[in-house]
């Protein structure tokens, strides 16, 4: 399954419209897309939501920003941020969970370790990478295969994420595929 990755620095760098990512993912029919700009102010961000909004009707996840939670489907976030809530994951996600309900949670995982340590969460899928080098994370440590077998580690469904193609195929411990610049340039 296909997760969309609509990230706004990305799109900027090669001068791509977020409307036109958003109607593109929308015709390919992808059930889940998360939206990332870490460098905008929350109202960017608000505004560029409901822009996707109104082109996109599959589930959309809101990268770090919980304050923007309202008009998501769910909430991605890293490794370092979920720790802003608390140093221990375990009351980090009890937290989250009072301010964003049932909507979807997901958490970035790099490592055997954060993935066992995830396994123990109330999260609704974990990302996993880098699969492959990119452009748009260059620091990312690649993980390359061993990502196909640190997901089977998983309690919960996993994402791969880093240089992810259209074009991949993956056993079914791999639940989406999470896919940015392959979208842009196909």
């Amino acid at each position: 399954m296909i997760y969309a990755l609509l990230d706004k620095e990305a799109l900027s760098k090669r001068a791509l419209s977020l409307e036109k990512l958003a109607q593109k993912i929308e015709s390919l029919n992808v059930p889940i897309a998360q939206y990332r700009n870490k460098l905008g102010s929350l109202d960017e961000k608000k505004e560029d939501l409901l822009l996707i909004r109104k082109f996109y009707n599959g589930k959309l996840i809101v990268n770090d920003s919980i304050e923007l939670i309202a008009y998501a489907d769910g909430l991605h976030i890293g490794q370092e941020d979920i720790r802003i809530f608390d140093s221990e994951l375990d009351k980090a996600i009890i937290l989250i969970r009072k301010k964003i309900g049932n909507k979807l949670l997901g958490l970035s995982t790099h490592n055997r370790a954060e993935i066992l340590e995830a396994n123990e969460l109330d999260l609704n899928y974990i990302g996993l990478g880098a699969y492959r080098g990119t452009k748009t994370k260059q620091e990312a440590k690649v993980l390359g295969e061993e990502a196909l077998v640190l997901a089977k580690l998983s309690t919960h469904p996993v994402g791969l994420i880093g240089g992810v193609k259209l074009s991949d195929k993956f056993d079914s411990q791999i639940a989406y595929r999470v896919i940015g610049s392959d979208l842009y340039e196909n």
